[in-house]
């Protein structure tokens, strides 16, 4: 699947979940979700009774559309989640929540995860030191992810970091503000991890 580069408030109202793909404008209350919290399109009013697989479809596409994974990577994150001990739901989770571009979205180096992937491919990200710009990229605790010098005055960065001012950060990353660099201190619980998906039906689409 390639990369979907449409109206993403389209997708949230779609999806009926708020994904975080517009940043500034859902923290200032001008999301269309707000505005009009109901499917895009003609008879995007009318209720319609979904399927079984239908519910599972639409999980699966929230955390697709939400961190920005091609259908292709989804399924290599399920497999091995699947592969590792523990709960597979909770597995494939934290295993993207720890994907480069996610990382620096939450120490609030970008307002969204698609300004944080495009950061990070632009290789304006350095982990312990070095350049990576693979979004992808899985990052270990007590690693160091920063901004590049020339780019931490960039007025996308110090935006993000204002933002985050006010919204906060999870509690498994370390952040020096002045510094814009940060650690990732451990893997989060799935219970940690605040996001509008229900794993446990992703779990059983797959499965079947």
């Amino acid at each position: 699947m390639a990369r979907y580069r449409g109206p993403v408030e389209k997708i949230e109202r779609r999806l009926d979940a708020d994904l975080g793909l517009k940043g500034e404008r859902r923290l200032n209350g001008k999301s269309a979700l707000e505005k009009r919290p109901f499917a895009p399109g003609q008879h995007g009013q009318r209720r319609t009774k979904i399927s079984e697989y239908g519910l599972q479809l639409r999980e699966k596409q929230k955390a697709k559309f939400m961190y920005g994974v091609s259908e292709k990577k989804f399924r290599a994150y399920f497999k091995e989640a699947a592969r590792r001990e523990g709960n597979t739901g909770s597995n494939l989770i934290t295993l993207i929540e720890q994907r480069l571009d996610n990382v620096v979205y939450s120490m609030g180096f970008a307002t969204t995860r698609a300004n944080a992937r495009q950061f990070t491919t632009h290789g304006h990200v350095e982990v312990d030191g070095k350049k990576v710009d693979i979004p992808s990229y899985v990052v270990r605790p007590g690693q160091t992810i920063s901004i590049k010098e020339k780019s931490k005055t960039n007025p996308q960065v110090v935006r993000a970091l204002e933002l985050t001012a006010q919204t906060g950060l999870v509690e498994w990353i370390v952040v020096d503000n002045e510094k814009v660099s940060g650690t990732f201190t451990r893997i989060p619980t799935r219970e940690e991890v605040v996001i509008p998906v229900e794993e446990r039906l992703i779990v059983e689409l797959y499965s079947k």
